[in-house]
C-alpha cells in the first residue's frame, strides 16, 4: 500500500465535494481518475499530497513515501537553462560526478594520499554506476525530446519559457526523478499528439505507480489499467482501461437497476401485507415483517446522469455534393511557409480531422480556408450553398460585456422569445439565473459551451472547429460527439483529442511541422496504424540492408587490435577480469609493450567521444521512432560504456603501479 483514503468527507463552505470517498493505491498500479469537472478529483490529489486535510475520515501514507505531483504552475531556479533544469532531477548523481572529477585532478597531481583517493574514487564509481550515472544524461535528453524540446531550446533560460513550456519542463523533471507514485493532473494539456503518444509509450513501461486525472480518453485507454470514477462524492474502482470501464460501469448500473426494482417490488408487497394484517389475526407476522423492513439494507436507485447539454443540431440546408476542393494548397506567411501541397476533396456530410504538432500550421490552414489569410500557392474552393460557422480556440467571437442570454440573441431571429432562448441555454447547462451571468465571469468550459450553443443555434451547414473539446469534461465531450455524429452538414475540426477524432472524423489531414502534409481517408486510429505499419516496414528494410552491408566482404580487412586495446566489443576485457579472461587484476609490465597512463587516457577520450556521439544520435526524434535503429545504437552504447569502465579500471591499475615503481 502506497496510500489509502478511508471514508473521507470534504466540504468547501456549503458545498459537499467528497462524501465518504475511499481509495487505495498499491505499488506499480497505473490508475486513471475520472469524473465531471468539480466532482472532487483535484481535491483528492490535494488530500493525498497533504495540501488539504479531510473534514472526517483518514488519509494514510506509507512511511517515507516519495510523492511526485505535477503542478499546474511550475517554477525553476533563476538563471538555469532548460537542460540544467532537467538534469537537476539527478542532484545526487551530479554531486558524485563533481567529486569524481575533483579526485581525477588529485590523481593527476600524484597526491601523497593516492591510495585513499583511489579507494574513494572506486566507491563513488560503483555508486555512480549502480544509480545509473552512465545513462542519466541520455535519459534526460530523450525525455526532453519526447516532450517537444528541440536541441536549440536546451540553452534557453527557463524565465523565457511560456507557461505551457514550463509545464512540459516540469513534467520532464518529474519523470526523471522517478518518485514512488506520480500524481499527474491533466498531463496532456500542453502536449501535441506526438508528445502525448511519446508519453503513452513512456508510461507503458514505467515501473512505479501513477494516478492520472485526464479528459483524454484515448490516453487513459493506453496508459491505465484501472479506472476510479469520482461521482456523487464517492470513488468507485473498475479494473481495466477506459473502454473496459465504460462497459463494466453500464453492467453494474444495469444490475443495480434490477436489484433496486426487485427490492422496491418486495417492499411494496411487504408494506401491503403489514397494512392489511397489523391489526388482524396475523399481527405477529406483520410486526415481524415491519422489523425486517426497518433492518433492510436499501439498494440505491441508479442516479440518472446529470444533463450534459443537448447538443442536438437542427436540420441544415444541403450544400452541393462537393463541399470543399483543395488543390496543391500552401499556407503560411510571406516569410515562413508552414505547409505545402495540401490536396483533398471533402464531400457533403464528411468530416476532416486536422492534426499536427504545435506550430505546424493547423490554425493557419483553417484561416486560409476562411479567407482570413491568403494562400501562398494553390487553391481552396468551396462548393455551392455553403454557410460556414467557425468555433475559434481563443473563443474570440464572444463579447465579454454581454450576459449569456444576450450573447445567444446575437445569432437568434428577432422574433425569438426570451423563454425559448432560456430553454435552449438550459440544454447547455445554463439554468435559472445562470443566463444572466456576464461572459467575462465564465470559466473556460462555460465559455466553450456558450460558443458551441451559439454556433449550433445559427443552423450553419459547415462547422469549422478549432479544438472544440478543450475545457469540456468527458461527459460533455461525449454529448458533443453524439450530436456531431447525427449532424447532416460537413465538419472540419482541429483536435488533439484522438478519441473525439475516432468518433467524428472520416478523413485525416496531418501536418508535420516541416511543411509537409499527408491526407488519409479514415479515422485517427486507422491513420495511426497505417503510419506505424509504414514505419515498421521502412525500419525492417533498413535493418535488412544494414545486415547485408555488414556481411559483405571488405576490400581490405582491418587488422584487429590486441584485446587490451579493443573497441569495446566482445573481445574487450570485462570489468574485474584480465585480458586473458582469468579473474583478478589486470597485469602490467614496464617493458616495450606496457600501456602508459597517457595511452589509456587517449583511448578514454576516444571512447567518451564515441559515447557522446551515440547519446546525441539516440536522442534524435527520428531515432526514437525507429525501434530497430534505437536498439542497435543502444547495444553500441552499452558496449562502449562497458569498454570505458574497463579503461578507467586499467588506468587506476597502471597509475597505482607507476606510483609504487
Amino acid at each position: 500500500m502506497l496510500f489509502r483514503l478511508s471514508e473521507v468527507y470534504k466540504a468547501y463552505g456549503s458545498q459537499d465535494v467528497l462524501r465518504g470517498a475511499s481509495l487505495q493505491i498499491n505499488p506499480g498500479e497505473h490508475v486513471g481518475l475520472v469524473g465531471r469537472n468539480g466532482a472532487g478529483k483535484t481535491t483528492l490529489f490535494r488530500l493525498i499530497g497533504g495540501e488539504e486535510t479531510p473534514d472526517s475520515g483518514d488519509v494514510v501514507r506509507a512511511r517515507g513515501l516519495n510523492l511526485g505531483l505535477l503542478e499546474q504552475h511550475v517554477d525553476f531556479e533563476p538563471g538555469m537553462t532548460v537542460h540544467e533544469s532537467a538534469l537537476a532531477a539527478f542532484g545526487r548523481l551530479q554531486q558524485i560526478e563533481h567529486e569524481m572529477h575533483e579526485l581525477e585532478h588529485r590523481m593527476a597531481d600524484a597526491t601523497d594520499d593516492l591510495d585513499a583517493v583511489l579507494e574513494r574514487y572506486s566507491d563513488l564509481q560503483h555508486e555512480f554506476e549502480r544509480e545509473g550515472g552512465f545513462e542519466y544524461a541520455a535519459r534526460a535528453e530523450a525525455i526532453l525530446f519526447g516532450l517537444g524540446f528541440e536541441r536549440e531550446m536546451w540553452q534557453m533560460e527557463t524565465e523565457k519559457l511560456s507557461g505551457g513550456q514550463k509545464n512540459r519542463l516540469g513534467m520532464a523533471r518529474l519523470l526523471l526523478a522517478e518518485p514512488d507514485v506520480l500524481l499527474l493532473d491533466e498531463p496532456t494539456n500542453h502536449l501535441d499528439v506526438a508528445g502525448v503518444e511519446w508519453l503513452e509509450e513512456f508510461l507503458s513501461s514505467y515501473a512505479s505507480a501513477y494516478v492520472i486525472i485526464s479528459h483524454d480518453r484515448y490516453f487513459l485507454d493506453r496508459s491505465c489499467r484501472r479506472i476510479v470514477e469520482v461521482e456523487n462524492g464517492k470513488a468507485v474502482s473498475y479494473n481495466g482501461n477506459y473502454s473496459a470501464f465504460l462497459v463494466e460501469r453500464e453492467e453494474r448500473r444495469e444490475a443495480q437497476r434490477r436489484a433496486y426494482e426487485n427490492q422496491q417490488h418486495l417492499i411494496a408487497k411487504t408494506e401491503e401485507f403489514i397494512r392489511r394484517n397489523l391489526a388482524g389475526q396475523k399481527t405477529k407476522q406483520a410486526k415481524s415483517r415491519r422489523t425486517m423492513l426497518q433492518k433492510m439494507d436499501r439498494v440505491e436507485a441508479v442516479r440518472a446522469d446529470q444533463s450534459q447539454g443537448n447538443f442536438q443540431l437542427k436540420g441544415v440546408e444541403r450544400t452541393g455534393n462537393q463541399t470543399l476542393i483543395v488543390k496543391e494548397l500552401a499556407v503560411g506567411y510571406p516569410d515562413k511557409v508552414l505547409a505545402t501541397d495540401i490536396t483533398f476533396t471533402l464531400s457533403r456530410g464528411e468530416a476532416l480531422g486536422v492534426i499536427g504538432p504545435n506550430g505546424s500550421g493547423k490554425t493557419t490552414f483553417i484561416k486560409t480556408l476562411l479567407n482570413k489569410l491568403p494562400p501562398l500557392a494553390g487553391e481552396a474552393r468551396w462548393g455551392t450553398k455553403v454557410n460556414i460557422g467557425y468555433y475559434a480556440q481563443q473563443l474570440d467571437d464572444l463579447d465579454d460585456r454581454n450576459e449569456i442570454i444576450m450573447e445567444l440573441r446575437r445569432v437568434a431571429p428577432s422574433t425569438v422569445t426570451a423563454g425559448e432562448l432560456r430553454g435552449f441555454l438550459a440544454k447547455f447547462l445554463f439554468v435559472g439565473d445562470d443566463v444572466y451571468k456576464h461572459v467575462r465571469d465564465l470559466s473556460g468550459g462555460e465559455k466553450g459551451r456558450l460558443a458551441l450553443a451559439k454556433l449550433i443555434y445559427s443552423r450553419v451547414n459547415v462547422l469549422v472547429l478549432d479544438e472544440p473539446t478543450n475545457h469540456l469534461d468527458i461527459p460533455s465531450r461525449e454529448a458533443l460527439e453524439e450530436a456531431l455524429d447525427a449532424y447532416e452538414g460537413t465538419i472540419i475540426t482541429i483536435s488533439h483529442d484522438r478519441y473525439f477524432l475516432d468518433r467524428v472524423a472520416t478523413q485525416i489531414l496531418a501536418l508535420d511541422g516541416q511543411s509537409a502534409a499527408e491526407h488519409y481517408d479514415g479515422d485517427y486510429t486507422e491513420y495511426h496504424d497505417w503510419k506505424a505499419l509504414t514505419r515498421a516496414e521502412a525500419a525492417s528494410a533498413k535493418a535488412a540492408l544494414e545486415k547485408r552491408q555488414a556481411n559483405a566482404p571488405a576490400a581490405q580487412p582491418a587488422t584487429r587490435a590486441s584485446s587490451s586495446q579493443g573497441d569495446g566489443g566482445a573481445n574487450a576485457p570485462r570489468k574485474g577480469k584480465s585480458s586473458d579472461g582469468k579473474s583478478g587484476k589486470k597485469k602490467s609490465s614496464h617493458g616495450a609493450n606496457a600501456r602508459t597512463t597517457q595511452l589509456i587516457e587517449s583511448e578514454i577520450a576516444e571512447v567518451e567521444k564515441r559515447l557522446a556521439a551515440l547519446s546525441d544520435e539516440l536522442s534524435r526524434p527520428e531515432v526514437a521512432r525507429d525501434a530497430s535503429r534505437a536498439m542497435t545504437l543502444n547495444d553500441e552504447y552499452q558496449a562502449a560504456d562497458s569498454r570505458l569502465r574497463a579503461l578507467y579500471e586499467e588506468w587506476e591499475q597502471v597509475s597505482a603501479e607507476t606510483a609504487s615503481a
